[in-house]
């Protein structure tokens, strides 16, 4: 047994030391996921990934009890945490740019950030939604390899199935999200 489960072990049996212990342990591979996840980021992002990560953390270790089977299934909470910190910010700065409470202000084209990828998360998040009803398992696996950052090895590992499986499904799965978003913008 890792280091990392013990900790999460204790962690459900109520030892609060537990809590203190696991951030120093995690810290740097939630950091780098963080730093992945951001990279697909805009330029100019103000989320940085000690604060994505911290933010992260607070989610999954806060007030309520929670249990994770094992370091993968830990990591895979860690991944959807901050899936949803970063489509919350999408959404919100999406909000902003059409309209939102802002007023409008003329701004030179020279002076103009091109923003597209936060608008993207936003779709990919929706589409990931309706693969969820339809095959969770899929879902899971998107999750884990995209916001978790896992490889397709690992993945298997976790959900239980060959990595040649795994390979199968995430091809059918970026197919399908491809095809889910493509025609959420009517380009399909």
């Amino acid at each position: 047994m890792s280091d990392v489960t013990r900790i999460l072990n204790a962690m459900e049996r109520g030892d609060t030391k537990a809590t203190d212990e696991l951030l120093p342990l995690v810290y740097e591979e939630l950091r780098l996921l963080a730093a992945q996840k951001l990279s697909h980021e805009p330029p100019g992002q103000t989320l940085q990934a000690t604060a994505l990560v911290h933010e992260a953390y607070l989610r999954l270790v806060g007030d309520q009890p929670r249990s994770w089977e094992n370091r993968g299934h830990f990591f895979a909470a860690a991944a959807e945490a901050m899936r949803r910190i970063l489509v919350e910010r999408a959404r919100c700065k999406h909000s902003l740019k059409q309209g939102g409470a802002q007023h409008r202000v003329e701004v030179p084209e020279a002076d103009l950030v091109i923003e597209g990828p936060s608008v993207d998360l936003i779709a990919l998040d929706e589409a990931l939604t309706r693969l969820a009803v339809e095959d969770p398992q899929l879902a899971e696996l998107v999750k884990l390899r995209y916001f978790g950052g896992l490889s397709l090895e690992q993945v298997a590992q976790i959900q239980g199935m060959t990595r040649r499986t795994a390979t199968s499904h995430w091809a059918y799965a970026r197919a399908w999200l491809h095809r889910m978003i493509a025609e959420g913008d009517g380009s399909a």
